[in-house]
C-alpha cells in the first residue's frame, strides 16, 4: 500500500494560517488535495497536523472535508509520520508532501513512485537532486526507511524535517533521484509569504476555471505568457520546510 502524508500546522512564521488561506474560495490546503486526489498511483491520503490547539481548524476542516487526519508532535515531525504511518498502515511506501505545496503536479507524484518501484530504491523523490520548480516537491520512502530514521534520527534538525537522517547516511539507503529536463530548479512555486500566495493564488485564478487538472507544463506555459505573475514573488526568500 502507498500512503500519502501531507504534513500541515498553522503556526507557520512568516505567513500564519496559511494552509487555510482562501484560493477561490477553498482553502488552499483543500486546494492542494484536490490536485493530489488525481494521483493514480496513491492508495490512502492522510493529512498529519499537530495536537497543538492551534491546529484544531485544521482537524475540523479534514473531518469536514472527507479527509483522513492524523495528529501527533508539533516539532517532532518524524515521530508525527512515524505514528500516522502505523495509525493508517500497514504501508509499503510513504510519500511526504507539505501544505505549502498547493500547486504540487499529480503527474510528478506517480513519476517519484513508480521511479521508486521501479529502482527498488529506500527513498525517491525530487528533492535529491533539484531540478524541478520549489514547490513540486516529493519525496518517497519506504515504511521500513522512515522506521529506521524515526529509531535513530537524533538532532532536532533531522526530526523536525522527517528525512535529513536518509539523506545523511547514503551508507544505508539507497536513493534514486528524479531529474528532468529542462531544469525548472529557479521557480518558486511554494507559499512562504503573502507574495508567494498571491503568485500562486493568480495561478489558480488563471489556469482553474479553464483546465481544473493544469500540469506543471501548464503553469509554465501561464508564466511564459504572464510575466507578471511569475514576478509577483521574485524575491525568492529561503523557504519554510516545517509545515
Amino acid at each position: 500500500m502507498i500512503l500519502c502524508i501531507i504534513q500541515a500546522r498553522m503556526s507557520s512564521t512568516r505567513l500564519p494560517g496559511k494552509v487555510l488561506k482562501p484560493i477561490l474560495g477553498r482553502p488552499m490546503l483543500g486546494r492542494q488535495i484536490d490536485r493530489v486526489r488525481r494521483s493514480r498511483r496513491i492508495d490512502t491520503l492522510v493529512v498529519a497536523s499537530s495536537v497543538d490547539p492551534s491546529d484544531d481548524v485544521i482537524a475540523d476542516f479534514c473531518a469536514a472535508d472527507a479527509t483522513a487526519c492524523f495528529r501527533g508532535s508539533l516539532d517532532d515531525v518524524l515521530s508525527r509520520f512515524q505514528a500516522a504511518v502505523e495509525c493508517f498502515g500497514p504501508a509499503e511506501h510513504v510519500v511526504r508532501l507539505t501544505a505549502d505545496c498547493p500547486l504540487i503536479d499529480w503527474s510528478v507524484i506517480d513519476k517519484a513512485i513508480e521511479l521508486q518501484l521501479s529502482e527498488r530504491a529506500d527513498t525517491s523523490g525530487n528533492a535529491i537532486v533539484r531540478s524541478y520548480p520549489d514547490g513540486l516537491d516529493v519525496e518517497v520512502m519506504t515504511a521500513a526507511a522512515l522506521a529506521t530514521a524515526h529509531r535513530a534520527a537524533q538532532d532536532s534538525y533531522e526530526r523536525e524535517h522527517v528525512t535529513p537522517y536518509l539523506y545523511r547516511h547514503p551508507e544505508l539507503f539507497r536513493h534514486a533521484p528524479l531529474v528532468q529536463q529542462p531544469d525548472r530548479s529557479g521557480l518558486r512555486w511554494t507559499v512562504d509569504t503573502l507574495d508567494d500566495f498571491g503568485m500562486v493564488e493568480a495561478v489558480f485564478g488563471s489556469l482553474l476555471p479553464k483546465k481544473p487538472d493544469f500540469l506543471q507544463d501548464d503553469i509554465v506555459e501561464l508564466l511564459t505568457s504572464r510575466p507578471e505573475i511569475g514576478a509577483m514573488n521574485s524575491a525568492q526568500p529561503p523557504c519554510e520546510q516545517n509545515e
